[in-house]
């Protein structure tokens, strides 16, 4: 028996049910950037402080090349024990074909996000990823998740995973979602934006 697609009156129902979006915080002012160079420069003698810097520093390393961009947002993985193949999106490549060549995930599958990046140059503060899921043009939901502040390390990875979630089940929820994904930190600096699609399925190879 075909499954029935679900109206846009129903979409709109499991939208409206869907968590609130997450707006920043009321009265929150990002500090100051500053250079590495300033960084390393501040209070000296203040051993708590240099420990801290140290840690976030981390070991002298060779300056990446100069035309790269400060924050590199290298591959998205959804990591997922039960999926047969790797779920990988490789961010430095063609992005436009993601929507094209849609994931497929099944319901009730738990999965978290991975995303690597580099930070090449300059401390980076208060990296945001912003995931925002659409279905037929209707947003059902945003999650913001709060990455944290990074010292450039251009010859290493880091990676940042959100929590574990499950995939929507049930015959309404099955179907092809869009997802806009953003990297963005504390002065709303665009590191990178792209769209990619995931097909919920009752199962991986329906």
């Amino acid at each position: 028996m075909a499954e029935q697609e679900p109206t846009p009156e129903q979409l709109a129902a499991i939208a409206a049910a869907a968590q609130d979006e997450i707006d920043n915080p009321v009265n929150y002012k990002p500090p100051a950037q500053k250079t590495l160079q300033e960084i390393q420069e501040l209070d000296k003698e203040d051993e708590s402080l240099r420990k801290y810097k140290e840690a976030l520093l981390g070991n002298a390393v060779p300056p990446a090349d100069p035309k790269l961009p400060n924050v590199q947002v290298t591959k998205m993985v959804l990591v997922c024990e039960t999926a047969p193949l790797p779920l990988v999106l490789d961010l430095q490549g063609d992005l436009e074909g993601f929507k094209k060549n849609p994931m497929t995930m099944k319901e009730a599958a738990e999965y978290r996000v991975k995303i690597c990046f580099k930070v090449n140059h300059e401390i980076v503060s208060g990296l945001k990823y912003i995931h925002q899921l659409f279905r037929k043009g209707i947003k059902m939901d945003k999650t913001q998740y709060m990455v944290g502040s990074y010292g450039p390390r251009p010859n290493e990875e880091y990676e940042y995973l959100t929590p574990w979630e499950e995939a929507p089940k049930g015959m309404l929820v099955r179907g092809t979602y869009t997802i806009k994904s953003q990297f963005t930190d504390d002065d709303n600096h665009d590191h990178l934006s792209w769209e990619w699609s995931l097909n919920i399925k009752k199962d991986w190879k329906d």
